[in-house]
């Protein structure tokens, strides 16, 4: 039986530039004919991945039960095992073991690419180091000053069989909850990728938008009071809208990558959920300080069906007229394209409804009062 968890949220940003480009503009799209604003997948799962090191401060998760993404990796072995050995030879030995499974190292010290590890790989790959020190030895040189073999297939080939599968063997995902949720690609290894238990989808305001620009001086305190005029000028674009936000988690997916383990799964479903309502792209939030909640928010937990991101209800861009709110128009246009949806392919489940814009749900999921009445209702009915 495959159970989905979906949530569905609309969230009115005041003018804000929570997810910029390469220019520095705000993220848009085109979508249903007119531009819209857009905040990428990439940098909604990276928010809830700093909300996930807010609730390991809390202690809700331990240390060794989230990741790190990271080309540092042999600086945070040498860091594990600083009171055992000495530094540069531990990073010799990291470089030197990490080869035996075709990761590189680059002249800085860092590997070729980031690596999403869980924590308890890298103390996993540090106690292996330690404990087979004195057979992590550098490929042989032959007369003439060269190696045997040739790159990554000599570096493996040269590893003792022992420590080469011990090493191997670690790359299992570790038990982090964000590693299970997001999945990992490791380029040169990839029998140890982990395909995710979570889609993420790009947030796309619910109506048209167009950039705006703020233009900007600055004055130097230290000058003196008879210079006229202003020190630095520039201009940030930004924009205002209503995004809507979705996602699904395949239960059976997160227990699969968290080893069967229900407690973790639920409390990382509990953490993802929660953190995909409260935590915010930080995006010149100094500038704009643009912290406004969702005011719509619709978690259904379905079975043996098909996931259903909503965003065609959007498809022609929201209009509204005087004194009418973006939001409230769209949670109508929400239900509306949900129930039809529901009407033509079914929609068996349960769904529960955070609703602040007094939208008429009229059969749309029952209506909950807080956060954290959505987040228990939801998660009880996941292990129904």
């Amino acid at each position: 039986m495959k159970t989905l968890i979906e949530i569905h949220a609309l969230q009115h940003f005041a003018p804000s530039n929570l997810n910029r480009d390469d220019t520095g503009a705000p993220k848009d799209a085109w979508f249903g004919g007119t531009r819209r604003a857009r905040v990428s997948s990439q940098c909604l799962k990276r928010a809830v991945r700093s909300y996930f090191g807010e609730k390991k401060s809390e202690g809700f998760f331990s240390p060794d039960e989230l990741a790190v993404r990271t080309k540092r990796v042999y600086q945070a072995i040498a860091d594990l095992l600083g009171d055992k050995r000495a530094k540069d030879e531990t990073l010799a030995k990291a470089e030197i073991a990490l080869s035996y499974v075709k990761l590189k190292a680059t002249e800085g010290g860092k590997t070729q690419y980031l690596l999403f590890l869980g924590q308890k790989e890298i103390t996993a790959l540090a106690d292996a180091i330690h404990q087979f020190w004195d057979q992590i030895v550098p490929e042989a040189i032959e007369a003439g000053g060269k190696t045997k073999g040739k790159g990554k297939k000599a570096a493996a080939g040269s590893a003792p069989k022992e420590v080469h599968d011990r090493i191997d063997s670690i790359f299992n995902g570790g038990k982090a909850v964000d590693v299970a949720l997001f999945g990992r690609m490791l380029a040169d290894m990839p029998e140890k990728n982990q395909h995710a238990a979570c889609q993420v989808a790009h947030a796309i305001s619910t109506h048209a938008v167009e950039r705006e620009f703020d233009f900007y001086t600055a004055v130097d305190d230290l000058k003196p009071e008879d210079t006229a005029g202003a020190d630095m000028m520039g201009t940030v674009e930004f924009n205002s809208a209503c995004f809507y936000r979705y996602a699904v988690v395949d239960w059976e997916k997160l227990k699969d990558n968290l080893q069967g383990d229900a407690e973790l799964s639920e409390r990382g479903l509990k953490a993802f959920l929660e953190g995909f309502v409260i935590a915010e792209p930080t995006g010149k939030q100094n500038t704009f300080a643009a912290h406004n909640p969702s005011e719509f928010v619709a978690v259904s937990v379905r079975r043996n069906t098909a996931p259903r991101n909503l965003a065609n209800a959007f498809e022609t861009a929201l209009r509204v007229g005087k004194d009418e709110s973006f939001t409230k128009k769209s949670a109508e246009r929400l239900v509306e394209k949900a129930k039809k949806l529901n009407a033509v392919y079914g929609g068996d489940g349960q769904t529960f409804v955070l609703n602040l814009t007094e939208t008429k749900l009229d059969g749309f999921g029952t209506s909950v009062s807080t956060l954290k009445e959505l987040l228990e209702k939801s998660l009880h009915a996941v292990k129904e």
